[in-house]
């Protein structure tokens, strides 16, 4: 009998008049947003403009999007290109299916367009937005809740998700471990390990992003261990397991390599910030600040300045 589980949506999509909300969309978006957000709140604490994590954004975030829908496409193309699919819905993104690994590897290209544009350093802005990703995918795996999808194996524990059979799909109806749930929780954890570590050590190069891909691959194996969608297999692991193991290796890899060869942070993150930081208040004019010492020694004989006592009256 059971006693307690976690409900599934009974659907994926609202319609507000006749426009449809989706779920799906509707995580991804909020995920997109707060990445921005902490992200511009980290840019500017590292010394950079407000508004530089947004401008760049606007390069990596379809980049992103376009890479995460083809790692998914590519990786499972039966669903598309198989006996009796229809290849135009490999279009529909709002149906699920983003691959992560894609959309990071894209939107990495899509991010250092944008940054090369503004001569910023890729591995700071990396290390600036590396917390606010963990985030958005925490956010967005609730998209899987939504459509039903990318559940474990079957489970009687109080927090097992339900999940409502659909034979057009073959989808079997039951209870299941919540993946989603569980990587939601892991990359809010992997997001407070990279804020921490980021103070305690002053991660720079990138190093703040490789902690991010390391701590996330880690859950991620875990994760797809106990997931029971179809999936290609390799020496009879999961294709997404062995992407997790190859990533870790290389995030470890890369923090001991650049730890030696660049150790500490970067003092300059943004060209000119500073600068601006610096400059008069108000937008006072450079010369008509006040006039220091020296200025005042240069002042022609008999002239009288602020810093000269008048002279005193003569006595009558």
């Amino acid at each position: 009998m059971e006693l307690a589980y976690i409900p599934s949506p009974s659907t994926g999509v609202i319609h507000l008049g006749p426009i449809p909300l989706r779920g799906y969309a509707f995580c991804i978006i909020i995920g997109v947003f707060v990445a921005v957000w902490l992200g511009n709140k980290r840019w500017v604490a590292r010394g950079g403009r407000a508004g530089t994590v947004a401008d760049i954004a606007v390069w990596a975030v379809p980049f992103g999007l376009v890479g995460g829908r083809l790692y998914h496409v590519i990786t499972d193309y039966e669903l598309y290109f198989g006996s009796g699919r229809n290849w135009v819905d490999a279009f529909k993104v709002w149906e699920g299916g983003l691959g992560i690994w894609g959309a990071v590897a894209l939107g990495a290209v899509g991010a250092w367009i944008g940054c090369r544009r503004r001569g910023i350093p890729l591995p700071a802005y990396a290390d600036a937005v590396a917390p606010g990703i963990a985030i958005a995918q925490a956010i967005g795996r609730w998209g899987n809740w939504f459509n039903q999808e990318l559940y474990g194996r079957p489970t009687d524990v109080p927090w097992a998700l339900k999940i409502d059979p659909n034979p057009a799909i073959g989808r079997v109806g039951g209870t299941y471990h919540p993946t989603f749930l569980y990587e939601s929780l892991w990359c809010l954890g992997v997001a407070a390990l990279v804020i921490w570590a980021d103070r305690r050590f002053k991660l720079g190069h990138g190093r703040a992003f490789a902690v991010y891909v390391a701590a996330y691959t880690v859950g991620r194996f875990w994760t797809e261990y106990l997931r029971v969608d179809d999936a290609h297999h390799v020496l009879g692991l999961r294709l997404n397991g062995w992407t997790a193991i190859l990533l870790f290796l290389a995030a470890v890899a890369y923090i001991v390599v650049s730890t030696k060869r660049v150790p500490g942070r970067e003092a300059v993150v943004e060209p000119g910030a500073q600068d601006e930081d610096a400059s008069p208040e108000d937008g006072a004019p450079a010369d008509a600040q006040a006039p220091t010492k020296a200025d005042l020694t240069k002042a022609e004989p008999g002239t009288k300045t602020a810093a000269e006592p008048a002279p005193e009256s003569k006595k009558l």
